[in-house]
């Protein structure tokens, strides 16, 4: 429905938006990864052509504005609140990152903001940097906020610590891993973008952003100005890639807001590639040991993980949740696991702040369960798919409550798993591996069988349904399109209730007038957004039957309804929808319908990676993938597909190329380019199948779906480096397994094998 306009460059991103006597602006970020800042000079920047206005955080302060609101409702290890130091729009006495915002200039054009913040005089002191975990926690590092007393920001426990020493104690087979999920960029094609218009007379402001959740920006603003959420308009059009990196505001928000209300001329702000790489949200970074306690039979006892999340110079809510809370709810997967000791902490350090990537916490918790699953198969000699059969949660054991108190309401892991091995020819794999050894490649064979958690634990949505004389029905929901093809899906569900053609809905999305919602977030568009329109359809269409009933003088349990017309049943006395709408006194047919679903989704998977191994060089080639996925009900399997090839790219990105690394001794960002920073290309892939098995719904909708949009994210990573242990294993190199570590580029690869 979308992808027509999209296709022909016909979309409207924000920064195809013009406005009269526009403003650019730009901002002077720091240079420093830690340093106080005596003083700012920008006498000079604001006498330059063509400047309109300079901003300094103290600027910000002096003008009342609030910080950005930081973790709440986390603790540390002795009880007291998460915390770390206040991060307002612009810095202000301290920056704590390379590319932290320090001053905003707005001129005619942007080449003029960019000399003017160019000629702004900044007098920073340096300060020591601690930009790895390690630096963070040594006795003796760096604060990011005095008041903490360490870098700790948050710090959580979960499981009987002593159950699991016993289980350890009483283990035929103990697994220690060490490993690290390193930092990526979410990289969305589209950068950051804003632009933001007053209206002087209302005294209005009407922000037009790429963004994934419109209300949770808005409300982020309207706090830091003091502004009435009334005062304040969202508007969201064509959004190019989100991936979490978009769901919620950023400082440069804030302070472009502030700039054009001090103005009261629109102005705009569009991120360039390198702005992204420093002051975006980053991803993963995590730091993990994992041990898992097996019997003789390859039973799991127990599992224990120790983390530590590198969360970056400020604590948001949205990285310690992800870290110490959400990624841990699935950190047992599939497997029937009731005795853990989970202990993790975020920790803060001299980089950018951490927030949500695709997956958010569960990839990082699904690649240490999966890594663990084959070293286990592998030190106890148990075939890894038998080991995993062993262990499966049984359909009968649903609903399931896993030790972290999440409820599964279905399931049927080991049937996704005898799928999956089917699709993938599992059995011919010998044959393939000596074909490949002809050539003088390793061949590898890696799976992981896995689960998620979806839905963002926001379960109302509110949609409204409007049923015109001209022919149209429209639907506003407070999803958020962002590439993912929600508003055809949206629109099919339309279709199914009200049995009209596609080209007669019209579905209207981000827009904060329109209605408020929690936006796109946790794969919950469908399962939650999705839901909501099926219940608002039929109940416009419970409310039309009345009105109808009202028309044609009976009783409104006489109506049946199909295909756009409401009939008298057993006569042909009938009324057709549009016809009714335009009979009423406003001449429409207005439903708003608030619903819910009763409780998060689960969905699940096996995806297979089979890889080649040139040992000269150390290069890794994906030359196979299949998965088998059960996302429930289905409502268009193209973007289903589209949804689980994207993601699996993604995550085979992490596996083989992407990493931010900043230099430990000066904090600076050393891979803040696309020179630098290795993005998967659509070369990275071999011949790749997915397939939806849906003979399982969830239990917690009314469609039955499973959230999809982070799937393969989470089950390629793990799946391709067990393939690359796999050939490692086969190659009497077993022992080197456990220390591969991503990505798995070729130098690092190559290294490896020629440690041996």
């Amino acid at each position: 429905m979308e992808d027509d306009l999209l296709l022909k460059g016909a979309g409207q991103f924000t920064d195809d938006v013009v406005a009269p006597d526009l403003g650019d602006l730009y901002f002077l970020r720091s240079p420093y990864a830690h340093a106080g800042i005596r003083s700012i000079n920008a006498d000079a920047a604001k006498a330059m052509p063509g400047v309109r206005l300079v901003v300094t955080g103290a600027d910000l302060v002096q003008a009342g504005v609030n910080p950005i609101p930081g973790v709440s409702g986390f603790a540390r290890a002795d009880g007291s609140p998460a915390r770390s130091a206040p991060r307002y729009a612009l810095a202000v006495g301290r920056v704590r990152f390379v590319g932290e915002p320090v001053a905003a200039v707005v001129a005619q054009t942007l080449e003029q903001a960019r000399q003017a913040a160019e000629a702004i005089e900044v007098d920073y002191d340096s300060l020591p940097v601690a930009v790895h975990l390690a630096d963070a926690t040594a006795p003796g590092a760096p604060l990011m906020c005095e008041e903490l007393g360490d870098n700790i920001a948050a710090e959580m426990r979960h499981g009987d610590a002593k159950a699991t020493a016993a289980a350890f104690a009483a283990a035929k087979h103990v697994v220690r891993l060490n490993i690290a999920n390193q930092r990526l960029s979410a990289l969305a094609l589209e950068p950051r973008s804003v632009l933001h218009t007053y209206d002087a007379e209302s005294g209005r402001l009407t922000i037009r952003m790429s963004s994934q959740m419109p209300s949770g920006l808005r409300d982020t603003v309207c706090g830091a100005l003091n502004l009435p959420k009334a005062q304040c308009r969202v508007i969201v059009g064509d959004v190019g890639g989100g991936f979490g990196m978009k769901t919620g505001a950023y400082p440069e928000d804030v302070a472009v807001a502030f700039c054009c209300r001090a103005l009261k001329q629109p102005v705009k702000w569009i991120a360039d590639r390198g702005e992204e790489f420093l002051s975006a949200g980053h991803g993963r970074d995590v730091d993990s040991v994992a041990e898992l306690a097996l019997d003789a039979s390859g039973k799991i006892l127990a599992l224990r993980v120790v983390s530590e999340a590198n969360i970056g110079a400020y604590a948001t809510g949205v990285a310690v949740a992800i870290a110490l809370l959400i990624g841990p709810w699935v950190q047992t997967s599939v497997y029937d696991i009731q005795t853990i000791d989970f202990h993790f902490k975020g920790v803060l350090t001299n980089t950018a702040p951490i927030g949500a990537y695709r997956g958010a916490g569960r990839p990082e918790a699904i690649y240490i369960i999966e890594r663990l699953m084959d070293e286990a198969a592998r030190q106890t000699g148990i075939d890894r798919v038998e080991l995993r059969r062993r262990n499966f949660i049984r359909p009968q054991q649903m609903p399931y409550k896993n030790p972290m108190a999440q409820v599964y309401d279905s399931g049927q892991f080991e049937q996704v798993m005898n799928q999956g091995l089917a699709l993938a020819d599992w059995t011919g794999f010998a044959a393939r591996e000596a074909a490949s050894k002809q050539r003088g490649k390793w061949r590898g064979l890696g799976i992981a069988t896995f689960l998620e958690w979806t839905g963002g634990n926001v379960f109302e949505e509110r949609v409204t349904v409007t049923v015109k004389p001209e022919g149209i029905i429209e639907v506003f929901s407070a999803v958020q399109a962002m590439g993912q093809g929600i508003a055809t899906s949206l629109a099919q569900l339309v279709v199914d209730s009200f049995g009209v053609p596609l080209e007669k809905v019209r579905v209207v999305l981000g827009d904060t007038d329109r209605g408020d919602g929690f936006g796109s977030a946790g794969s919950r568009s469908i399962f939650t957004g999705g839901s909501a329109v099926r219940v608002g359809a039929e109940r416009t269409i419970e409310v039309a039957k009345e009105m109808a009933a009202g028309e044609l003088e009976v009783a409104a349990g006489d109506i049946t309804y199909a295909d756009a017309r409401f009939t008298v049943a057993g006569t042909d006395l009938s009324i057709e929808l549009f016809e009714l709408a335009a009979r009423q006194a406003k001449r429409q047919i207005f439903v708003e319908s608030v619903s819910a679903v009763a409780g998060p989704s689960w969905p699940n998977g096996c995806h297979i990676c089979e890889v080649e191994l040139d040992t000269d060089t150390g290069d890794v080639q994906v030359v196979a993938y299949a998965s088998v996925n059960d996302v429930g009900r289905v409502i268009n399997p193209m973007i289903v597909r589209g949804q689980l090839d994207g993601g699996v790219v993604q995550g085979l990105g992490q596996a083989m190329c992407e990493h931010l690394q900043y230099d430990r001794e000066s904090g600076q960002l050393v891979t803040g380019t696309l020179m630098d920073y290795a993005v998967p290309h659509a070369d990275i892939m071999g011949p790749m199948v997915h397939e939806l098995d849906q003979s399982t719904p969830c239990l917690n909708n009314p469609l039955g779906v499973k959230g999809v949009g982070e799937l393969g994210t989470i089950g390629a990573t793990p799946a391709l480096v067990n393939a690359v242990a796999d050939a490692l294993a086969r190659n009497g190199l077993a022992a080197m397994a456990p220390r591969l570590e991503m990505p798995l580029t070729p130098a690092r690869v190559w290294s490896l094998l020629h440690s041996a």
